[in-house]
């Protein structure tokens, strides 16, 4: 059954064009819930900043590579990328790799 880990391993497919990470590591992606045993995910994210100019652009990668495991997971019918502010997202969130990668101690 689709679990929460491979969807966040799926959005590691998804590059910041900008920054040159993935928006896992970017700390971009806050919830990830699979609804209705699995016809439906649900993403909570956000973007480095409001008027990200990728950010439509990510926003549609994101939805077509949780949608892709629905070769394997047939159940799975839809995508909810649901685009947040709060809380607003800073360097801090980054995973210790994707710091090292950017050279922030």
């Amino acid at each position: 059954m689709l679990d929460t880990e491979m969807v966040r391993t799926a959005l590691m497919n998804v590059i910041d064009p900008e920054i040159g990470l993935d928006i896992v590591n970017l700390g971009l992606i806050y919830n990830i819930a699979i609804q209705d045993g699995g016809q439906r995910v649900d993403v909570d994210m956000t973007l480095t900043t409001p008027n990200c100019p990728a950010g439509p652009s990510i926003v549609t990668q994101a939805k077509n590579e949780i949608m892709a495991l629905s070769d394997v997971y047939k159940s799975l019918e839809d995508v909810n990328i649901n685009l947040v502010w709060v809380p607003f997202w800073n360097p801090s969130m980054m995973s210790d790799e994707a710091k090292d990668e950017l050279g922030i101690y």
